[in-house]
């Protein structure tokens, strides 16, 4: 089973890797390893593929899934684990200072976001979309993990690509109303539309935090079909998810 391990230097204690749609056994237009059962997959068939991914990395608990909306909200991952209702909790990111409690985040084309402390007991993933980088999911993740920006370390999982990723000027407005400096990850691609780079916006976020740890951000869903599902590129498709915890 293919993933993709951040290349960072976090605590030997942090596991984190965000899969890939090779192996599974979804069919059509699903077909991989697809790990959302919101995309109309075969229920069976999904939860066949999230019983491969926990063998095949002797996953230490069942991942934390959430019902992701594109909004901000950051939830503490050990309490929708201790909760006695099935139904999945509405949010955009999971936080967690408990060990084997594996915060989650599904993705195809939106930013999948990990983030820990350098010593590897506090740990988060985000899903950020253009909607949830503007309101405000990356400042609300880090307001929840409560420590010091400057001992925090950051992977940008697959996304969609800066050449892919087109927008209308609203979306652009949105950005640098807010941060002027946004105007760098945004070109011009015919009137009135702009491609926008994902992985700039989410860095300038960053930065302008003091966060400078910040990894990854080399990939290209929309663009690789053999490894990513792209809702951008193909509409109904599947999910992969990118996932992290500490022993």
């Amino acid at each position: 089973m293919e993933v993709i391990k951040p290349d960072w230097p976090a605590a030997d204690n942090v596991h984190a890797f965000c899969t890939t749609r090779n192996d599974g056994v979804s069919t059509g237009e699903y077909a991989g390893l697809n790990l959302a059962l919101h995309v109309e997959d075969d229920a069976q068939q999904v939860l066949t593929n999230r019983e491969l991914l926990k063998q095949q990395f002797h996953l230490p608990d069942e991942p934390v899934w959430l019902d992701q909306v594109h909004g901000n909200r950051a939830v503490n991952a050990q309490y929708i684990k201790s909760k006695q209702s099935s139904a999945l909790t509405d949010a955009d990111a999971s936080f967690s200072e408990a060990a084997n409690t594996i915060c989650t985040v599904m993705t195809a084309d939106c930013l999948p976001i990990l983030i820990c402390n350098r010593k590897g007991t506090k740990v988060a993933a985000a899903h950020a979309g253009w909607r949830g980088l503007a309101d405000g999911v990356i400042e609300s993740t880090v307001a929840a993990l409560n420590e010091r920006h400057g001992q925090l370390l950051v992977w940008l999982g697959p996304a969609i690509g800066a050449q892919a990723f087109e927008v209308g000027k609203e979306v652009r407005d949105i950005f640098i109303d807010n941060q002027a400096k946004s105007i760098e990850a945004f070109k011009e691609n015919r009137p009135g539309h702009y491609l926008a780079d994902i992985y700039l916006l989410a860095k300038l976020r960053l930065e302008n935090m003091g966060i400078r740890a910040i990894y990854g951000g080399e990939y290209c869903t929309y663009n690789d079909a053999n490894r990513f599902y792209s809702f951008r590129r193909d509409g109904k498709t599947g999910r992969q998810a990118s996932l992290i915890w500490f022993e």
